[in-house]
């Protein structure tokens, strides 16, 4: 949960950028903790949900009209995540990784693991996913992410 990360930020001293000292900097952070659980968590669970979990569990795929207007909710917090929170910086927080970072793209690899490439059509979004993934280190991210990845396999 976020209280966890903050707490586990604050309890260990955690490098400065992960969850800044400099208000401004600490705001944006905060700002996009706030604003994601509806929105890239709400819509992203709701796409993999939709395309991967329910069709599992009742044996029958989704019609493809409910599961467009799924990927449309979607499609709607992304362009407001690249337009509001990316914006031109290298990441959320400005030149550095931060928690909001973390949680972000996190959040994003649930659609991923469905099947959707979130990414294909969004360079700003692609550009911004390679910088977090560098920062955390590729091996790293791409061992976090190997359940959910291989979800669509079920």
């Amino acid at each position: 949960s976020i209280a966890i990360l903050l707490y586990l930020a604050r309890k260990f001293k955690t490098p400065d950028h992960w969850y800044p000292s400099d208000l401004q900097k600490r705001a944006r952070v905060d700002e996009y903790l706030s604003w994601q659980h509806v929105n890239i968590r709400g819509k992203g669970s709701k796409l993999f949900l939709t395309k991967v979990l329910v069709p599992l569990l009742t044996g029958q795929p989704l019609p493809p009209e409910k599961l467009e207007g799924v990927t449309e909710e979607l499609n709607v917090v992304l362009t407001q995540f690249e337009e509001k929170f990316l914006q031109d910086k290298p990441f959320i927080a400005g030149s550095e990784i931060s928690l909001a970072d973390i949680v972000a793209l996190v959040e994003l690899m649930q659609p991923v693991g469905a099947g959707y490439d979130l990414f294909e059509e969004r360079p700003k979004l692609a550009e911004w996913r390679r910088r977090v993934e560098e920062a955390v280190g590729k091996q790293l991210f791409q061992e976090a992410h190997e359940g959910i990845l291989n979800a669509k396999n079920l």
